[in-house]
């Protein structure tokens, strides 16, 4: 009888011990059990998926290009970086169905289709224009000054050509440097415009990413004639830089004298380096966003940039 009841006080302590021990190793994390952290697309982990996420582009120097006409004045509707900066294009009426916060995955998404086109094109777009000094869109920067963009984007969805193209989706502009001539040669040649050919074109073409370079149709081409801005003297050489559909990638371009270095994803690198470059005689901005390369009625594109940034 004494020994059946030590036993029992022996068994009542073991199980008190081994409740303990279960109880601080559930407290100490050593059990997960099904809660697993949320994780967004920009690679940061959270477990509250309710925290709205935000895009990294500082508008202070980009100016804003909408496909519509909205105040008729015969041209795209425009909104400079002091209208954009400090959350600004939130608050703007007219620009949120083309440029907007996708808090979910923490991009801004461009939207358009074809309406009102700027001059010298016949398509339609929404897209960031660069201005070095955002005061003056004289000012401008040349290959010798050079200069990187880098971003982060992805095309989202665009609509299906029903016009007998060779394509299955119209072409879309994702990233450019964008050519002016200079103020200088426009005073001393007085010239009527300044608009010079897009030196870079990156270009979405149903999946593939295609970089378009001016190039001289005649390499022996010097001089003023070299200020020729049409197709009789600059034509575009491409190269594919390969696949990237409709899944998130990173692209860079860095500009320097007489060189074009495009890199997508980090290790995908094609260098352009030729006599044309080394003698661009224009200077240049960079633009990015969504520039659709259509005319059709149903026509559509929509794409993300998550980041931008650009350095000079």
């Amino acid at each position: 009888m004494i020994v059946n009841l030590k036993v029992k006080k022996f068994n009542i302590k073991l199980s008190k011990i081994l409740w303990i021990i279960l109880f601080l190793f559930i407290s100490c994390g050593g059990y997960e059990g099904n809660i697993v952290p949320y994780h967004d697309p920009n690679g940061s982990s959270s477990s509250n998926n309710n925290t709205p996420q935000y895009a990294n582009i500082d508008f202070s120097h980009w100016k804003l290009t909408l496909p519509v006409d909205k105040d008729n004045n015969g041209s795209p509707d425009s909104y400079q970086p002091n209208q954009l900066i400090n959350n600004g294009y939130r608050t703007l009426v007219a620009v949120q169905p083309f440029m907007y916060d996708d808090t979910i995955d923490g991009s801004i998404v461009f939207y358009t289709y074809p309406d009102v086109s700027t001059t010298n094109s016949s398509y339609s777009r929404t897209e960031l224009r660069e201005l070095i000094n955002p005061s003056n869109s004289k000012e401008n920067w040349t290959l010798k000054n050079g200069g990187s963009i880098s971003g982060r984007l992805k095309m989202v969805e665009v609509s299906k050509n029903s016009n007998g193209s060779s394509y299955n989706h119209p072409k879309v502009i994702l990233m450019q440097i964008h050519g002016i001539i200079s103020q200088n040669d426009m005073d001393l040649h007085s010239f009527t415009s300044n608009n010079a050919p897009p030196l870079l074109k990156m270009t979405w073409i149903d999946g593939n990413l295609w970089a378009y370079k001016k190039s001289l149709i005649n390499e022996n081409t010097n001089g003023d004639n070299l200020l020729d801005v049409s197709s009789n003297t600059w034509s575009d050489i491409k190269h594919n830089m390969g696949y990237v559909g409709y899944e998130a990638f990173d692209l860079q371009i860095i500009a320097s004298a007489g060189k074009l270095e495009v890199i997508l994803n980090g290790n995908n690198s094609y260098t352009f380096e030729d006599g044309s470059l080394a003698k661009w005689p224009f200077e240049n901005y960079f633009k990015a966003g969504n520039y659709l390369g259509s005319t059709d009625k149903e026509a559509f594109s929509k794409l993300k940039y998550y980041k931008l940034t650009v350095t000079h």
